[in-house]
């Protein structure tokens, strides 16, 4: 099996040459990645690579999706990086397991290709992190449901073709009246909003949804069972975020090492001084240990075992460890470290973000304690 790792790597680090890395700051500086990036990667095979191959896909497994945004993140490519494992990770995954038949067959295949690109709706403008306080509503019509409300910082807002919401069902129920729903962005009442401008990850595409009275036929999943959905899905998406932070690691760490060589301060290389060296060792230490807990993590999910604990753990680890290594190798670059030409400095504003989304580090702290002290 690692030899057919190696070869789908090869592959993919041949089209990131050819069709990412040449253009990469551009997207940056206009703020948004070329709808046209979906499509070559899904024709060349990158996109959901997990889904079985009754949809188009290739039937592999977590650990070669996680390869797909691993490689992204190492090159640098954040925002692309989470771009994907939204569509590839988040959504599809969502609509594998929850989809009915006539859901997956219509979506699955265009996921696959980068016909369609997926998107999921969860924090609002004043619900973030506590799910139970959304304010969109699906009400129960004759045809259906009818969905209104308003979503923030949704990832693939503005090229997202699908995207799965969640609407309160049952608006006295708390958490018990959450309800999923897949949502066709062609529908009369689906409108996005501007591409919001963020300190890191650019060309990411982060927008604003809105939706007045849109028609859906029914939830996906069961109905007030959203937030249960929920809890089953989040460990794939945490330990998903952990897998991009150690990848962005390992890229950050290898540039840092290159740069310490050929810099010269006081007539040696910046390698040669014990600070440069000994920091350099502490972070290749902490990140091959957290990759060897991720690594164990991707086992035990492809397994059926892993726990929102657990996966809160690598979340929080691996994210907290990439704003780490993204401030220690920043400084051993000195004045260049600062300088928007140099990648470390793009590193560095990206990975700030990691602690927030998908479930903030106080999030996962909480997770972690309850799992501890129950």
């Amino acid at each position: 099996m690692s030899g057919e790792f190696d070869l789908f790597r090869d592959a993919l680090n041949r089209f990131l040459d050819q069709k990412v890395a040449p253009f990469y700051q551009q997207w940056e500086d206009q703020g948004i990645i070329p709808r046209s990036v979906w499509q070559d990667m899904g024709q060349a095979g990158f996109l959901c690579v997990d889904v079985d191959e009754a949809y188009g896909g290739c039937g592999g497994d977590l650990a070669l999706s996680a390869l797909v945004v691993q490689t992204l993140s190492l090159r640098g490519f954040a925002a692309l990086a989470t771009n994907v494992s939204v569509h590839s990770d988040i959504v599809t995954p969502y609509i594998s397991h929850l989809g009915s038949d006539a859901q997956k067959a219509h979506w699955l295949p265009k996921l696959v290709t980068g016909e369609a690109v997926g998107a999921i709706a969860m924090t609002e403008p004043g619900a973030g992190s506590d799910l139970q306080a959304i304010r969109t509503q699906a009400i129960k019509v004759d045809d259906g449901f009818r969905i209104s409300g308003q979503k923030t910082f949704i990832t693939n807002g503005q090229h997202g073709d699908v995207c799965i919401v969640a609407a309160k069902t049952d608006p006295n129920a708390g958490a018990k009246g959450i309800s999923l729903f897949l949502l066709d962005k062609s529908s009369q009442g689906y409108d996005v909003g501007s591409n919001l401008e963020k300190i890191g990850q650019h060309s990411g595409d982060t927008s604003e949804l809105f939706f007045d009275d849109v028609l859906v036929d029914g939830p996906l999943g069961q109905l007030n069972q959203g937030f249960k959905h929920l809890m089953e899905e989040l460990p794939r998406e945490r330990l998903i975020l952990a897998v991009c932070a150690l990848g962005a690691c390992s890229g950050m760490l290898q540039w840092t090492v290159d740069y310490t060589k050929q810099r010269q301060l006081f007539g040696q290389a910046l390698s040669e001084l014990q600070n440069t060296r000994f920091t350099l060792a502490n972070l290749d230490t902490q990140i091959s240990v957290n990759w060897a807990f991720v690594e164990r993590c991707i086992t035990d999910y492809m397994a059926g075992n892993l726990d929102a604990v657990t996966a809160s753990k690598a979340k929080l680890s691996a994210t907290e460890l990439q704003c780490k290594v993204a401030d220690d190798c920043l400084q051993l670059f000195g004045g260049y470290g600062y300088m928007k030409e140099y990648p470390i400095a793009r590193a560095f504003l990206d990975a700030r973000v990691q602690r927030i989304y998908g479930g903030a580090s106080e999030v996962m702290k909480e997770i972690i304690a309850r799992g501890l002290l129950k």
